[in-house]
């Protein structure tokens, strides 16, 4: 079997990694160049087509048939054309043709949540399990759906957003156009401003995590926000999906507190039914889920759905 090559295209790097199929939990190569996003849409695919020749040369092998590669945004299957990307110079291009030619060999592209997913369902803390949800929980907030190591897409190409559902009594406007969306309630940047319109005082999260445990009043509140709202959005993802474990990504998911037992029973009281028993998991991979996802979108057994 050839070797399964990943990118990862981030805001502010492009990463690329080389796995060997037999085994994909260690890195053969692994390497990164900026995004430079300001600079546009081409300058973008010439960073991808540098990062390529890079691997090559460092790995001294050629480039597989096809690359796996994780974007922000998703492709819209019936134009082929990027939408909801936050690098918004990617939007209604055709970046799957587009990478294709700059990367001389196909590419199959997934949502960078979704690219996530399958990494912690077949390489890290959900491995071995059959349904997965995969959330990111940062300066956004995504998921992704991987069954029986296939991500899941759907028709719209946006299976697992979960980010843009509206949370009850929420009317805080989201860049996507609507309101009240669990993304302007439970990211990182949403949490940080709800405290300091409560304290007076902007601080990062892992601060307000700390001043919390010291007794701060708008710090308790706010993170008290967070599990009650995380609580009800994950409460209707179980109600539909029951998937066998659920796995949080990104730097909010990094606070203790949506992995404790006052958090499952907050999840637990918007279930239709009496326990609550799937497994909360911290990511296994570290910074490594985007880009092993991606070159997981290749594998013989994976990939999507």
């Amino acid at each position: 079997m050839e070797p399964l090559w990943g990118i990862d295209l981030g805001g502010t790097k492009i990463e690329g990694v080389i796995l060997d199929p037999s085994h994909p939990t260690t890195a053969l190569h692994r390497m990164r160049v900026p995004t430079e996003a300001h600079l546009g849409y081409g300058h973008i695919l010439g960073q991808f087509r540098k990062l390529a020749a890079l691997l090559e040369a460092e790995s001294g092998l050629r480039r597989p048939s096809r690359i796996g590669v994780a974007t922000p945004g998703v492709t819209a299957p019936d134009t082929g054309l990027l939408k909801n990307s936050n690098t918004v110079c990617m939007n209604g291009m055709p970046l799957a043709r587009d990478l294709a030619e700059a990367l001389g060999c196909g590419a199959v592209l997934a949502n960078d949540a979704n690219c996530c997913a399958l990494a912690e369902a077949t390489l890290g803390a959900a491995r071995g399990m059959r349904t997965v949800f995969g959330i990111i929980l940062g300066t956004g907030v995504g998921g992704g759906i991987v069954v029986d190591g296939r991500v899941l897409t759907g028709p719209h190409g946006i299976c697992g957003e979960w980010g843009h559902n509206p949370l009850r009594g929420e009317e805080a406007p989201c860049y996507c156009g609507r309101r009240g969306c669990l993304e302007t309630v439970c990211a990182g940047p949403a949490l940080e401003r709800h405290y300091a319109s409560l304290s007076g005082r902007p601080a990062p999260l892992p601060e307000i995590a700390v001043r919390a445990g010291s007794g701060d009043e708008a710090a308790v509140a706010t993170l008290g926000r967070l599990r009650g709202k995380f609580a009800e959005a994950l409460g209707a993802v179980i109600n539909l999906l029951d998937p066998d474990a659920v796995v949080i990504g990104g730097g909010v998911g990094n606070l203790d507190l949506l992995y404790s037992e006052e958090t499952r029973a907050a999840v637990l009281g918007h279930l239709f039914n009496d326990r609550f028993v799937t497994p909360l998991l911290r990511p296994a991979l570290g910074d490594s889920t985007g880009v092993f996802g991606a070159a997981m979108l290749t594998a013989p057994r994976g990939g999507i759905g």
